[in-house]
């Protein structure tokens, strides 16, 4: 008898092994965005409450001027002027609140919070008219 060769075949593995390389590669591209935006997130988040501090210790000074005008006193940086005391609590670089108060009854006229920054116009912006 003749003995037959049988030829083995090595599974086909090539197809399966690039979905899975890619499917890894997808998942870490996925890690990485979320990675990011996260961080992202927390920077966002350390600012904001930043800013909500500094608001907040601003308006606590304004309260205490107001408290130590109706006592009495005049703090410096207090304005008056036709009997409406004006000043400012500076909040950040860009920002600060603004107050009026009418010294006859102790009325708040204004108690804002506004920004410091000078705005300029900016005519560099060229825009299409229609024609050629």
């Amino acid at each position: 008898m003749a003995k037959t060769e049988q030829k083995v075949q090595a599974p086909m593995v090539g197809g399966s092994s690039l979905l899975v390389i890619f499917a890894v590669l997808c998942l870490t591209v996925f890690a990485l965005l979320g990675f990011s935006t996260v961080q992202a997130d927390r920077r966002l988040e350390q600012v904001s409450v930043q800013a909500v501090e500094d608001y907040y210790a601003a308006d606590a000074q304004a309260e205490k001027i107001l408290a130590q005008l109706r006592s009495g006193q005049m703090p410096e940086g207090v304005q008056l002027q036709d009997g409406i005391y004006s000043y400012r609590c500076k909040i950040s670089d860009t920002q600060e609140i603004q107050v009026e108060v009418r010294a006859a009854d102790w009325d708040v006229l204004s108690w804002q919070s506004v920004s410091t920054t000078n705005w300029t116009e900016s005519d560099s912006l060229q825009v299409w008219d229609g024609e050629s």
